[in-house]
C-alpha cells in the first residue's frame, strides 16, 4: 500500500504523461471514459427502475454504477473529473497552465463524445423499452429532474460529487492490487450516487439520453429542454472543477507539501 506522499508523487508523474499524451490517444482514451460512465449509468437505471423505495432504488444504482470508475481506472481511460486532480502537478511546477487545459478540453469533449453516443445507441437500439414503459419513464425522469436544478443546487452538488469521486481516484492509486482498487472506488460512487450528488460526464449521457428517449417514445417532457440541460452542465461542471481540482488536488497540496519546490525522487 502506498501513503499519501506516495500517492501524490505517482499523482505527479500521472499528470506529466496526460499533459503529453499525443492528442488521438488522448481522444480515444477520453471516449472510452465517456462510455464507461455511461454504461454504467444505463446499468443503474435498469437495475433501479422498478424499485418501489427511492432510498433502495437509490443504494442499488450507486453499488451499479460504480462500475463506470471502476473500468476508467483498471482498463484505463481518461476521464475529466479524475484528471482535475492534475491540479497537483500544477502547483507542483511539473506541467504548465496550457497543457493542463489542453486536457481538460480534449478529455471533456471526447467524454461528451462517448456518453452522446451511449445514449444514442442505448435509446434507438430500444433499451428503454425492455423493462415495459418504467424504464423510458426514468431515463426521461432523471433528466428532467437534472435538468430542473437551480444553477446553485446543481453546482453545489457538483462540488461533493467530484469530491468523492477524486477521493475515490486518490484511494485506489493507494494499491497495487486490482481488489483493493476496486474497493477503494466502491463505497465514494456509491456514496455520490445514493446522495444525489451531479456529475457531469454522467450527465452528459443521461441528459441526452432523456431528451432522446422523450422523443422516441412519445413521453411528454416539456421541462426537459436543451437549455436546461446545457444550464446543469455548466454548473455541474464548475462544480466538479472546485471538487476535484481545489478540494482535493490543492487540498492534499496544502497537506502533504511545505513548499512548491518540486519533489526530488531518489
Amino acid at each position: 500500500m502506498r501513503n499519501p506522499k506516495e500517492i501524490a508523487i505517482n499523482f505527479e508523474n500521472a499528470a506529466k504523461n496526460k499533459a503529453t499524451l499525443p492528442l488521438r490517444q488522448m481522444v480515444a482514451l477520453a471516449v472510452f471514459a465517456g462510455m464507461y460512465i455511461a454504461l454504467a449509468g444505463v446499468g443503474a437505471t435498469v437495475g433501479s427502475c422498478t424499485i418501489a423505495n427511492p432510498s433502495v432504488a437509490k443504494l442499488v444504482s450507486g453499488c451499479i454504477f460504480s462500475a463506470g470508475l471502476m473500468m476508467v481506472v483498471i482498463a484505463g481511460a481518461e476521464l475529466f473529473t479524475g484528471n482535475n486532480l492534475m491540479s497537483i502537478a500544477l502547483v507542483r511546477r511539473q506541467i504548465s497552465v496550457l497543457s493542463l487545459l489542453r486536457n481538460w478540453v480534449v478529455v471533456y469533449l471526447g467524454n461528451a463524445v462517448g456518453g452522446i453516443a451511449v445514449a444514442a445507441m442505448i435509446v434507438y437500439g430500444h433499451t428503454p423499452g425492455i423493462i415495459d414503459s418504467k424504464l423510458s419513464a426514468s431515463i426521461v425522469g432523471i433528466a428532467t429532474a437534472k435538468a430542473g436544478l437551480s444553477f446553485g443546487d446543481a453546482f453545489l452538488r457538483g462540488v461533493l460529487c467530484n469530491f468523492l469521486v477524486c477521493v475515490a481516484v486518490w484511494m485506489a492509486a493507494s494499491s497495487k492490487k486490482v481488489s483493493g482498487k476496486i474497493a477503494c472506488i466502491f463505497m465514494p460512487i456509491m456514496l455520490f450516487v445514493m446522495c444525489g450528488y451531479e456529475h457531469c460526464v454522467a450527465n452528459l449521457y443521461y441528459l441526452p439520453a432523456g431528451l432522446f428517449t422523450a422523443s422516441e417514445y412519445g413521453i411528454a417532457a416539456k421541462s426537459l429542454t436543451i437549455a436546461g440541460c446545457l444550464h446543469n452542465i455548466a454548473a455541474v461542471t464548475l462544480g466538479n472543477i472546485v471538487g476535484g481540482a481545489v478540494f482535493v488536488g490543492l487540498g492534499y497540496w496544502l497537506a502533504l507539501y511545505p513548499s512548491l519546490h518540486p519533489v526530488q525522487q531518489k
